[in-house]
């Protein structure tokens, strides 16, 4: 995880990292990941990455950084990687004690530990029953821009309603990591962009909208967990 602070004319104020295997060995990430014994399935803990936010706002603190002169922040997250919220996390997102490190706030808020990420290849079914369902894997690209790949976000979530179909009852809402990270300054549930959901294989990508047949033939009930998508230069 980095930050990177910068003034009205561009010069770089701050900047420091936290790296996930050596400053958070409790989650034994190689790389920050898991690799799976199938050497398919690649995934990262979704408290590892809020704790490592925690960490890196810390360090600013203790190194006298000056919050109150941001103006605004921008973010950006690896793309196609997912995370699922359980039920009733809102209310907790939206009631985060600032006397508890995030980490600890929101430990009971995921329905899934650790999120799908990029390098997953593990949903070779779920990409063929998706091309399938919408007409064969040209008309899905003409639909969402690409044809189906393991890695995308809505084969993931296949994955996950086939393989757990609980877990996926208990999520109220799906965030790629992007609007995930958002989610955590803005104290409630930030909108997916157009451009990342550009890589779930859900977005009908010149209507700037979910397709109902891609969402219908991943999981019941998608549309309502993922949300209204929003421009990319959307000010949350």
């Amino acid at each position: 995880l980095k930050v990177i602070a910068i003034d009205e004319q561009l010069r770089v104020i701050y900047e420091d990292n936290v790296h996930f295997d050596k400053d958070l060995p409790e989650f034994k990430t190689q790389g920050g990941v898991y690799i799976h014994s199938d050497r398919l399935t690649v995934t990262s803990p979704v408290l590892m990455w809020v704790k490592a936010l925690d960490m890196i706002l810390e360090k600013m603190r203790s190194s006298g950084f000056n919050f109150s002169q941001v103006r605004a922040l921008s973010g950006a997250g690896q793309q196609h990687g997912s995370v699922y919220w359980k039920k009733g996390s809102i209310q907790i997102l939206k009631n985060a004690s600032f006397e508890l490190p995030l980490h600890q706030s929101l430990k009971g808020c995921f329905s899934v530990s650790n999120s799908p990420i990029w390098m997953d290849s593990s949903t070779a079914s779920q990409c063929r029953a998706l091309e399938k369902a919408v007409g064969g894997a040209q008309h899905l690209a003409s639909v969402t821009g690409s044809r189906a790949y393991e890695r995308f976000t809505g084969n993931q979530i296949a994955k996950i309603y086939s393989q757990n179909p609980e877990v996926y009852k208990q999520t109220e809402r799906i965030s790629l990591v992007s609007s995930f990270a958002a989610s955590l300054f803005l104290g409630t549930y930030a909108p997916i962009d157009y451009s990342d959901g550009s890589g779930m294989n859900l977005l009908q990508i010149w209507e700037k909208a979910w397709s109902k047949s891609c969402l219908d033939a991943c999981a019941p009930g998608l549309e309502e967990r993922l949300g209204c998508p929003v421009p990319s230069h959307s000010v949350l």
